[in-house]
């Protein structure tokens, strides 16, 4: 896709559903080549501090992000957001993330139910649970053999144990971004499910939405191209990442591989110019 592979706008640390430490996703993200790396957990900040820490010698900057669960349509939608202000973000997110933690008990209660008893283990005050836990879980349980079996059996959106995410709409979730100084972007747009891209982004666009993550493992080429086209129509920022979730027990990359869409860092400098541009509006 592109020569200079050198921008990763979206990862995940074990602050979420990633296998690595934010340290180790820093001196990976090193070794792939990578000169600006996002952190983009779900719901939380984080790792945000060790990350910093591990980049301060290296020749890596740090973008700090995240991804929202948020909700459109009744079906689950991500908006990535970056640049916001941790101070004005903490309070809303410890909202989420407490949302996320009874979510997280009630697909507990539903696998008890179930006849498959499961004790979470402890995570600190602003680490974000979700279904993957459950899913390893059960793997150390021997309930199942992979996460993958949890997911087909019991932890996918149409299966017994699945619980949905608390209400918060996707039109909130890029309002709360924008009045904390982030730049909301909606994240790997062709996986939603709840309408067509077409239809959706005017409403968001409407409601204040930034960017488009053009650049992901789950677009086809022909959907990379509608989305630069819907990013030049309507003056939205491109942005683009793997997605990258760490190696799996098995040693395999979970989702995308880390630079795998070879995102130029030239996609950088306008996402800090839009969130100088929210932050001076405040």
């Amino acid at each position: 896709m592109f020569a200079s592979p050198m921008l990763e706008l979206h990862c995940h640390t074990t602050c979420s559903d990633g296998t690595l430490t934010p340290t180790q996703l820093v001196w990976r993200s090193h070794q792939a080549g990578i000169r600006a790396l996002a952190i983009t957990d779900h719901d939380t900040l984080q790792g945000w501090d060790e990350a910093f820490a591990a980049a301060a010698n290296l020749p890596i900057e740090i973008v700090p992000g995240l991804e929202l669960s948020t909700v459109y349509n009744e079906r689950s939608m991500h908006i990535l957001g970056f640049y916001p202000d941790r101070n004005r973000l903490q309070a809303p997110l410890k909202e989420r993330l407490d949302g996320r933690k009874r979510r997280a008990q009630i697909m507990v209660d539903k696998l008890a139910e179930l006849g498959y008893p499961l004790t979470l283990p402890e995570r600190g005050e602003g680490m974000a649970p979700g279904r993957p836990h459950i899913a390893s879980a059960m793997v150390r349980a021997g309930y199942v053999s992979s996460s993958e079996e949890a997911f087909d059996r019991f932890l996918g959106s149409t299966k017994p144990a699945y619980v949905g995410y608390e209400k918060f709409s996707a039109i909130e979730g890029i309002e709360l971004l924008l009045s904390c100084g982030g730049v909301p972007v909606w994240a790997h747009p062709f996986l939603f499910r709840g309408g067509t891209v077409e239809t959706v982004l005017p409403v968001l666009v409407e409601a204040g939405l930034m960017g488009i993550e053009v650049y992901h493992p789950s677009h086809s080429p022909s959907e990379v191209r509608r989305l630069e086209e819907y990013c030049e129509f309507f003056g939205l920022l491109r942005t683009g990442g793997s997605d990258y979730h760490g190696p799996s027990a098995a040693g395999k990359d979970n989702h995308g591989t880390l630079n795998s869409e070879k995102v130029p860092i030239d996609l950088l400098e306008p996402l800090k110019r839009a969130a100088e541009v929210i932050k001076k509006g405040h």
